[in-house]
């Protein structure tokens, strides 16, 4: 098992930054993605940016120029910068790893952090 701890979320007024941190442990192989999804009350969850050990990213279209995915491998530890934030942006963020185990792909997810984004 992979355990999974956000940290970061909050408060913040638009135009914000936050920092969101992902730590992974536990039985840790060859981590494919590490990368962040969000849900917003009513709204299904969706993919933020996420980041491939080969250091590919891919982000969703509403966060591109204001949000930057980045790991440290050696650490096992995912972080998220989000810059010029909106109310739009205002959900449950979770972290998630993708990693090979015994022959197959195998997801955790992070118990989520809140950000809000008011004034």
């Amino acid at each position: 098992q992979v355990q999974l701890v956000e940290s970061g979320g909050g408060l913040v007024q638009p135009g914000g930054s936050l920092t969101l941190s992902c730590a992974a442990s536990g039985s840790i192989f060859i981590i494919n993605t590490m990368g962040w999804y969000r849900q917003a009350p009513g709204k299904q969850r969706e993919l933020v940016a996420l980041r491939t050990n080969t250091g590919y990213t891919n982000y969703a279209d509403s966060v591109k120029g204001r949000f930057t995915v980045s790991r440290d491998n050696a650490k096992n530890t995912a972080h998220l910068q989000m810059n010029s934030l909106k109310p739009e942006d205002t959900a449950v963020y979770y972290c998630n790893l993708e990693q090979r185990q015994e022959g197959r792909t195998v997801g955790y997810w992070g118990q989520g952090t809140q950000v809000t984004v008011s004034s």
